[in-house]
């Protein structure tokens, strides 16, 4: 997935023996000058960047996290995050090129390639930079008795297990000019991949949010000369205690009072320490969370042996319904005292306990976990890319059929997890596998891939409906990559007023992901309709 650099070693003359000189610092060591402590400083910095691998290149270190999720690519699963977007009218290929050059481009990452050596990876410029191997124009291909929107669900999966290529920048635009959806509406359609090691879904968010017209350019920042790699302190600081700590606390979106809390003690051990005894219990009770959550996470059980569960092939498929009115999701779960969150999760474990009952499996006393991503980072921070956030496993109870009963356990076990240190424990995991060769970050990971069924995203996009170059985009979808053996993805995303579910399956595992998105609005409709026959007050 990216080009490794080897550099041959130089021939070198035969050493001859130097006399030993007296140590800085004792009488006789006479004091250096300016030029030889220059030179000292420079043989120092290059022993220390040849060490990590940076000798030879001038970029950017990449991060520990967004390393590992640059070597966690396989043949059953790519590391991309893949996204559709159709619009009406429709729009031209010259004017997509321009606008990703006027604003995307503007992000280093979309003109970076990538380099990976021994140590880890750098991001260094791509000489060679070409818009059109980036942004691509294509046609459907027609097949008797499928519908364009058919055609585009095949043509993403397609895309989504087809490899970036590692001599780019690690993201490609796929251009429909001429799309008819399935409301009959001409158009265009969009299909855009990035590597994960590029940012996450969060901060992809505000990318979008610049390329859109009349969306505001990322901010400017000083371009900084060739850093060098950090060290293991710095490293341990930026991925470690950082998360912990500061405004980062406050964007961990599953996270209480008491875990913000405890997480800031743990940040500033010394300030807790002169709260007294009351201090020196909350240093404790944290402790005490992080141990117990990191014994969670390690100790998971296996999930339930369902036909979504096992080793996937090499081929996908994805499938999206139309927008849910978010007003309604609001309104149910006032009626039911539940969250937004509630309600969505309780209609995905609906529908896929509905599925696999269709296929025949009896799913009484069924569970199946999905791991949920939870920000890391303060919003305004997005611009900046990269990978920050944790996971969190949450278990959905498949086997209760009654869509009450389903929703109230679901806002029980949401609530369980709040307060929990398990997100940041994850994202330390992915932290130290990118410090590790791959055979030993695979082992490490494997420990989700063994335990999770399917990989779950909900993310708040524009309140308002987006134009691009003139158009307006009428659907919006995305689906985050699944790693290891999971072969199972769901999306959500709100987006001007509606939310949209999205799936993708392996074929192997589910051929047919459209039987799980039609079960969606069913789940929806039978929760509305308890919903209004409870009473309401005023």
């Amino acid at each position: 997935m990216v080009t490794r650099t080897t550099a041959a070693p130089s021939p070198s003359p035969r050493p001859r023996p130097t006399p030993a000189l007296p140590a800085q610092g004792s009488p006789s060591a006479p004091p250096l000058r300016p030029g030889a402590r220059k030179a000292a400083t420079m043989v120092q910095k290059n022993v220390r960047r040849a060490a990590t691998g940076m000798l030879g290149l001038s970029g950017e270190r990449m991060s520990k996290v967004d390393t590992a999720w640059l070597r966690m690519d396989s043949p059953h699963n790519l590391m991309m995050i893949n996204g559709v977007w159709t619009l009406s009218p429709g729009i031209g290929w010259q004017a997509l090129c321009e606008r990703v050059q006027q604003r995307l481009l503007q992000y280093p990452r979309f003109h970076q390639r990538v380099v990976e050596d021994a140590a880890g990876a750098t991001w260094v410029e791509d000489r060679h930079f070409d818009i059109t191997a980036h942004v691509v124009r294509e046609k459907l291909p027609h097949k008797r008795g499928h519908s364009m929107q058919r055609a585009l669900q095949e043509r993403v999966g397609e895309l989504s297990m087809q490899p970036l290529d590692p001599r780019r920048a690690l993201w490609q635009m796929h251009l429909i000019e001429d799309f008819v959806g399935d409301d009959g509406q001409p158009g265009s359609a969009l299909i855009v991949r990035i590597h994960h090691c590029i940012a996450d879904g969060i901060a992809l968010i505000s990318v979008t949010m610049s390329l859109v017209d009349g969306g505001a350019e990322p901010p400017k920042r000083q371009r900084k000369a060739s850093r060098e790699a950090a060290s293991a302190e710095d490293w341990i600081a930026d991925a470690l205690i950082r998360p912990l700590t500061g405004l980062t606390v406050k964007a961990l979106d599953l996270a209480g009072h008491g875990a913000a809390k405890s997480l800031q003690m743990l940040g500033d051990p010394e300030k807790a320490m002169h709260h007294g005894v009351a201090g020196t219990m909350d240093m404790a009770r944290a402790a005490y969370q992080l141990v117990s959550d990191a014994a969670a996470l390690a100790l998971m059980p296996d999930d339930s042996p369902t036909r979504l569960k096992g080793q996937p092939g090499r081929a996908k498929r994805v499938a999206w319904c139309p927008p849910i009115a978010l007003d309604d999701v609001k309104a149910i779960g006032k009626a039911l005292n539940c969250s937004i969150n509630d309600v969505l999760l309780s209609c995905v474990a609906g529908a896929l306990g509905g599925y696999l009952r269709s296929q025949g499996d009896d799913t009484v006393g069924q569970e199946i976990r999905a791991m949920i991503p939870v920000n890391l980072r303060p919003m305004e921070e997005s611009w900046k890319l990269g990978n920050h956030f944790g996971l969190v496993p949450l278990v959905l109870p498949i086997g209760v059929a009654n869509p009450v009963e389903r929703v109230y356990e679901i806002r029980k076990r949401m609530n369980a997890l709040k307060g929990s240190t398990q997100p940041v424990l994850a994202f330390a995991m992915l932290a130290v596998a990118g410090l590790m060769i791959k055979p030993a970050q695979d082992a490490l990971l494997n420990l989700f891939g063994r335990k999770t069924t399917a990989v779950m995203t909900n993310v708040p996009g524009p309140k308002e409906p987006l134009t691009l170059c003139g158009s307006r985009v009428t659907q919006c979808m995305f689906w985050v990559p699944q790693s290891g053996d999971i072969g199972l993805g769901v999306s959500i995303l709100s987006y001007g007023g509606g939310v949209q579910f999205g799936v993708i399956t392996d074929t192997t595992l589910c051929p047919e992901p459209q039987q799980i998105i039609d079960a969606f609005a069913p789940e929806f409709d039978q929760l509305s309709l308890l919903a209004l026959m409870l009473p309401w007050g005023d």
